[in-house]
């Protein structure tokens, strides 16, 4: 049975300290992007640095990585080789420092995917956050080539190719069956489960969280935790915990109909009130 997630479950098991230089609470990468789709970089990158994390990177192709650092002030801004060209110095300096990379928010072709998982697992990545496209390719990815500290966030319909078979009644053995079968932590829709078999079970918020780029806020701010040097399934849970109390917050006191921007600094505000 999965531990059901409270408020004073979170508070006993900690959160980050939120003092410290910007070195000391984490740096992540965020790998993604692409001319139908460039502003999933930016919701995920702002949400890392929303719930603590200290610096972001942006990686993103090269055509349209200039165009993201006016956007993303706060960030530094890579360019992704193109094809099977490799990383440059100061990329594959980025991902071998950084305390959590995410890949996946943004993509929208399955080979230029597969080609940025390459390029990235070829650097000495620490910890790893796979979502969104990212997910389709996993199934057919030699998980060895992966590292060990790896996260999954994934929808339903992630979770079902992951599956390669759609999910059962039972929720949470389907997600403890995907983190046992990537050697992963699994965040989906509320659920957390570990390789090991153990599961945690939170309120996965309301439908006003379905809202485009709501799921690149979502893998933002787990990545974000997990830069901050929590335990990958500590990392899921807050996330997820996070994603939904701000949806929450922001139902209350706007109703249906906000955006995922909305939630951004309503991240914030979740953290300091937890």
């Amino acid at each position: 049975m999965p531990e059901d997630v409270t408020l004073a479950f979170l508070r006993e098991w900690g959160a980050p300290d939120a003092g410290g230089s910007k070195k000391s609470r984490g740096q992540v990468v965020v790998v993604g992007g692409s001319p139908r789709s460039p502003g999933g970089v930016l919701l995920s990158g702002e949400a890392a640095l929303r719930v603590g994390a200290g610096r972001v990177g942006i990686a993103a192709p090269a055509a349209l990585a200039p165009h993201l650092g006016p956007a993303f002030p706060e960030a530094g801004i890579y360019a992704l080789p193109t094809g099977s060209d490799p990383l440059d110095d100061a990329l594959r300096s980025a991902l071998e420092s950084a305390d959590a990379v995410l890949l996946g928010p943004g993509f929208d072709d399955p080979d230029a995917t597969r080609a940025a998982l390459l390029a990235v697992t070829g650097a000495e990545v620490r910890r790893l956050v796979l979502d969104a496209f990212a997910l389709g390719i996993l199934p057919s990815f030699d998980r060895d080539l992966l590292p060990d500290d790896l996260l999954v966030n994934a929808n339903e319909e992630e979770a079902a190719l992951l599956l390669e078979r759609d999910l059962g009644e039972d929720r949470a053995a389907d997600v403890v069956e995907i983190a046992r079968r990537y050697r992963a932590v699994v965040h989906c829709f509320g659920t957390v489960a570990h390789p090991d078999g153990r599961c945690w079970q939170a309120e996965p918020g309301g439908s006003g969280l379905g809202t485009a780029g709501s799921g690149d806020v979502l893998s933002g701010a787990i990545a974000g935790f997990a830069a901050q040097g929590m335990d990958a399934e500590r990392a899921a849970v807050w996330g997820g915990w996070t994603h939904a109390r701000a949806g929450d917050r922001l139902t209350e006191r706007v109703g249906m109909g906000f955006l995922a921007r909305d939630l951004l600094p309503e991240l914030t505000a979740v953290v300091h009130e937890s």
